[in-house]
């Protein structure tokens, strides 16, 4: 009989009584733990990226809330109200907007198509290259295909307002009453931890409403200049080129390539002069953005390195779509914050740890 069991006839079969067995069951656990709930993360990915979006409107929409709060004292859920309706006429604004001036462009675009491609072909002739008749209604089939799929990411896109929608109301519900779901949260987190985390979490909150009020200003500064330049030469739809170009800085690098695209298509319709004019000012307005507007903030927001930022959106650009392409900065910017305190945290833990000992060590 063991006599270091006191009560052997109740010991149960599966208990292991070597303590050491124990231990390295106890870590194989964890271990199958960890593994499971990476699994689950994976399988709840795209649901965990919505849940994200939220989060970021819900900063954007507390951010503007604080903002309001400087010059009106009134009740919180009053801020947040004005918040959400200063967003919802601008919304409200852009759409009406962009689409007549899309529709109106729509209905110009078979003319202009015609003659650029008159055009091109005359200075083809010049040079001595001729192009026959077949080839034209090649390269107008292929244009054909390509609308086709310009058509079905159109239907994508319409697809995603579902998403968008869920991203809208969880955002408005944590902005309303956001310490009600950190103590949700922290209620699963250990007591020893809880002190922890509500500073961590303030430190993110407090991080992310820095680096979305970066954003936005960056996207105003943006709209701004470029229809500003584009208005001063006389390029066409100015202002539509304007607006999108600051709707598309929200997406850091690879929204800047998408709007100096479409200011040099445009002002391809106007001729080479005008096509490098669009150039220069896309060029002057990403060097402005990059090297005056962006550190100013930067310097009290959280500072990304661009090739971190870029690798994120092309990864989560792959994975998720459009959606992992526009969130890719915000996310990346929470785990360095994460990151950064809880290397900062074990390292005071460390020191306390170092002091504590010698304080206790004999003279």
């Amino acid at each position: 009989m063991d006599d270091s069991d006191p009560h052997p006839q109740t010991a149960s079969p599966t208990r292991i009584a070597d303590p050491r067995l124990r231990f390295e069951a106890r870590r194989a656990l964890v271990w199958v733990w960890v593994v499971a709930l990476v699994g689950i993360a994976i399988y709840m990915s795209q649901a965990l990226l919505v849940v994200f979006g939220g989060l970021v409107l819900a900063a954007i929409i507390d951010g503007g809330a604080r903002l309001l709060g400087r010059v009106l004292p009134i009740a919180r859920v009053w801020r947040v109200a004005i918040a959400l309706l200063l967003g919802a006429a601008f919304i409200v604004w852009v759409a009406i907007f962009a689409g007549t001036s899309l529709a109106e462009e729509a209905a110009q675009f078979p003319a202009l198509v015609e003659d650029q491609a008159l055009r091109l072909f005359a200075w083809l002739r010049e040079q001595g290259i001729e192009i026959r008749a077949e080839e034209f209604r090649s390269l107008a089939e292929q244009a054909a295909g390509s609308i086709g799929q310009l058509t079905s990411a159109v239907g994508g896109i319409i697809g995603g307002l579902t998403t968008l929608f869920l991203i809208l109301i969880i955002g408005i519900y944590v902005a309303l009453e956001p310490n009600l779901y950190e103590r949700g949260v922290a209620w699963m987190v250990p007591d020893s931890r809880r002190e922890a985390f509500f500073e961590m979490a303030a430190q993110m909150g407090y991080s992310l409403r820095r680096l979305m009020f970066g954003r936005l200003v960056g996207m105003v500064f943006e709209g701004l200049l470029t229809w500003a330049a584009l208005a001063l030469y006389g390029v066409p739809l100015a202002s539509l080129l304007g607006l999108l170009t600051g709707l598309l800085a929200f997406i850091p690098n690879i929204g800047a390539l998408i709007s100096g695209l479409l200011m040099v298509l445009v002002g391809f319709s106007g001729g080479v002069d005008m096509a490098l004019y669009c150039v220069g000012v896309y060029f002057v307005v990403q060097t402005f953005d990059g090297y005056i507007v962006i550190p100013m903030i930067a310097k009290k927001t959280v500072d990304l390195a661009p090739a971190l930022v870029l690798a994120g959106q092309l990864v989560l650009g792959v994975l998720f779509g459009i959606l992992g392409l526009a969130l890719a900065d915000p996310l990346i910017a929470m785990i360095k914050v994460m990151l950064e305190y809880r290397s900062d945290h074990s390292r005071k833990d460390d020191f306390n740890d170092i002091e504590a000992e010698r304080s206790f060590r004999p003279v």
